[in-house]
């Protein structure tokens, strides 16, 4: 069995060669400006939290077992030191998905209790509306008697989360929260079938007619061989299914903040690929809810054992994260609700 060793020196290096931002950022005085806030999103931060969260230690995050256990409890203590609240009170930051569950809808599959994770910032003039960012925390165990660390698939999603969700909570710690509230999804079951997901959906914490949007994250931290000669760039898929607003806002929050190069290749209602169905964005599309899935693409360490934190491009997996943070803020602050405006 591999070892994937953490160490300091590897993120020393990181420091040096991203810390200029962080340097600048420390200058700047506390705004409403939202590039302010996207500026604690560093590539650094999001290593420090994906070579643990991709570790052997998390045995491959599999849904119900040990290493996914320890995986929701690292979320958890996360948003607890962050001072970022769960939306069910108290200490209580699991949604309990049970092995019925499971059981009702994939016939056969024998699957213990697991938990969606969730954390909440309400909104500051309408709270009752709720923007949704999600990602998977689970992976695919071992193969081979191999981890599968899933450090792309989704480890890049899940911690691209947690940093959006310490820059919404400086931003709202300096009197700049979001207008609307902002719930912090990481789903379970997603490799079993998008069953997390599925099951917060139909059990859902607020209301899904007050849900506004979900932004989906899953796999932004590497370049498929489509994009080798230029990197920058993300998939989108999903934006236009159902707003046209949700389509035309994040076209022009890219352009504003992060000129990365919007992919729509998987967008094609014809891609024999269908991604659009095979991401956690999908149970909230079928309510109605738009949505955009961020997407990297497929690449050779895809459900194998080689998807490790070291293989991870920590510049792009800033870049990207920073652009749901900036979607996300311009959904959140926007004066209407997005328009559903297309039939599904």
């Amino acid at each position: 069995m591999k070892k994937i060793i953490y160490t300091s020196l590897m993120f020393t290096v990181i420091g040096c060669a991203f810390g200029q931002k962080a340097t600048k950022k420390n200058k700047k005085k506390a705004t409403n400006d939202p590039a302010y806030y996207a500026e604690t999103i560093t590539a650094k931060d999001l290593g420090n939290h994906l070579f643990v969260y991709a570790s052997d230690e998390f045995e491959g995050r599999n849904t119900g077992e040990p290493g996914q256990k320890k995986a929701v409890k690292y979320l958890k203590d996360f948003y607890v030191n962050e001072g970022i609240a769960s939306p069910m009170g108290g200490d209580n930051y699991f949604q309990k998905v049970p092995a019925s569950f499971f059981k009702k809808r994939r016939m056969g599959m024998k699957l213990k209790d697991s938990e969606n994770v969730l954390a909440f910032i309400k909104g500051t003039e309408k709270p009752d509306e709720i923007v949704v960012i999600s990602a998977h925390l689970d992976h695919i165990g071992f193969m081979d008697e191999e981890v599968c660390n899933g450090a792309d698939d989704d480890g890049s999603g899940t911690v691209a989360v947690l940093e959006i969700a310490q820059a919404f909570k400086k931003a709202a710690d300096n009197g700049h929260g979001p207008k609307r509230s902002i719930l912090f999804l990481h789903v379970t079951g997603e490799e079993k079938g998008l069953l997390g997901s599925k099951y917060y959906t139909e059990n859902p914490i607020f209301p899904l007619e007050n849900t506004v949007t979900d932004l989906n994250i899953d796999m932004i931290g590497r370049i498929d061989d489509r994009h080798k000669g230029k990197p920058n760039y993300v998939y989108l898929i999903g934006s236009d299914k159902l707003s046209s607003e949700l389509h035309e806002l994040s076209e022009n929050v890219n352009k504003k903040y992060m000129n990365i190069d919007l992919d729509y290749k998987y967008n094609d209602e014809n891609d024999p690929n269908r991604f659009y169905y095979r991401s956690d964005h999908y149970n909230f599309a079928k309510h109605n809810i738009p949505v955009i899935f961020y997407f990297n693409g497929t690449h050779a360490d895809y459900h194998r054992p080689t998807d490790t934190p070291d293989r991870i491009n920590y510049n792009l997996l800033e870049n990207r994260t920073r652009l749901v943070f900036h979607t996300a803020w311009e959904v959140a602050n926007r004066k209407n609700r997005l328009v559903v405006d297309k039939t599904p």
